[in-house]
């Protein structure tokens, strides 16, 4: 008889199977809501885990390595719940209307939301003092211009946003944005998929030409609806959140996708080196998701337990490999190779790409991309 697992799944119907954890991430619901790595290691901790010995999580699908989790509970005893949300909007939106009394314990909010969220009195402040191993995560993804000094959150992953593409229809060597936008409307023609992702659409043309990704100009808008609308659409097969199944499949072309997602679909198909994936020459969108304790939270020291937890270098390798996303931890990269993590180069960034890569902002252009986005979505395949 198997043992009874100590983590319980909450997800949403529509969420079933295999859900990525960048699912609608943008602005589509609206612009609305406004040396070895185990020596670094200062353990988990064995303090008192607080409120009710539970702890309540509330998270995108598939982004956390279930034997992880019962793990936290094997050594640390709180028992935990998984909830899930399909966009930064969504779980925003419930903690709001829940004003303090959600149950929820810890969430992930995107970067560009942790500064509204604060303000909006959704968070609780960290106390780094409960969280040591704090001192593991590289200095490159800490006291950020959204959260600076960690009031309010730390790293959970992070990544970007490129494309892959069957190399049996496209055998050239693709590199950038603009060969990605040439190809859609040539030999990928009806065999397009494109991110469910208003900003992401929007960045990919504003690099693909030169143009600040994080542009309000009103000429740069008009010039990228025009574009994406009358030259793109024609060509468009569909819009997915997550184009993994898609590659492992074969179902497409040419795909717009997250690192982590394309390598998983990459890996998963019977013949991996037939898809390629490109982090384009001119950069890309950067995101990173980090851990917060919600306002109110019932668990607030099981929730600083967790969190220390995961930033322990041998418990966020396992993570890494399960997600397939970067997860900020000094020294992690080699450990992954070491560990024989496959296609690590689609997991981790050259420093020469990682310096083109720019952090997504909620600006006023945020309207403007979900109303092209919408008019993109009518007239796709026309």
């Amino acid at each position: 008889m198997p043992e009874k697992s100590d983590v319980r799944l909450l997800l949403p119907a529509s969420m079933t199977g295999h859900v990525s954890r960048r699912l609608f991430l943008g602005g589509l619901l609206g612009a609305g809501a406004t040396a070895a790595l185990a020596a670094c290691s200062t353990g988990s901790g064995s303090g008192g885990s607080g409120g009710s010995g539970e702890l309540n999580i509330y998270t995108w699908g598939e982004y956390d390595d279930p034997d992880v989790l019962s793990a936290f509970t094997k050594e640390a005893g709180p028992k935990i719940t998984i909830d899930s949300y399909g966009s930064n909007q969504e779980m925003i939106a419930k903690l709001v209307a829940a004003a303090g009394t959600s149950g929820y314990d810890i969430c992930l909010p995107t970067h560009q939301y942790i500064p509204q969220m604060a303000a909006s009195d959704l968070l609780e402040e960290l106390d780094l003092d409960k969280i040591p191993n704090f001192s593991n995560v590289d200095p490159a993804y800490i006291d950020q211009s959204f959260d600076p000094g960690n009031k309010y959150s730390v790293p959970k992953a992070w990544g970007s946003t490129g494309y892959a593409y069957d190399t049996t229809a496209i055998p050239r060597e693709l590199t950038s944005w603009a060969d990605f936008w040439e190809v859609a409307q040539n030999e990928a023609s009806g065999s397009l998929s494109l991110l469910e992702d208003p900003g992401e659409l929007a960045y990919a043309y504003f690099f693909a030409n030169g143009i600040d990704p994080l542009t309000t100009d009103e000429g740069h808008l008009e010039e990228y609806r025009k574009f994406i609308v009358e030259k793109i659409a024609p060509h468009v097969q569909t819009f997915e959140s997550y184009p993994g199944a898609s590659i492992t499949g074969n179902a497409r072309i040419l795909a717009m996708a997250f690192n982590g997602d394309a390598r998983a679909g990459i890996l998963e198909n019977e013949d991996p080196d037939r898809w390629r994936y490109v982090t384009p020459s001119e950069g890309g969108n950067l995101w990173q998701d980090n851990w917060v304790i919600v306002k109110g939270a019932p668990n607030v020291d099981a929730a600083h337990e967790f969190i220390n937890y995961v930033l322990d270098p041998e418990v966020s390798l396992k993570e890494l490999l399960y997600i397939g996303y970067h997860t900020g931890i000094k020294d992690i990269e080699q450990a992954a190779i070491d560990a024989g993590a496959e296609l690590p180069e689609l997991i981790f960034f050259t420093p020469e790409q990682t310096e083109k890569l720019v952090f997504a902002e909620l600006n006023e252009a945020e309207q403007a991309y979900v109303d092209i986005y919408d008019e993109l979505t009518a007239s796709a395949g026309q």
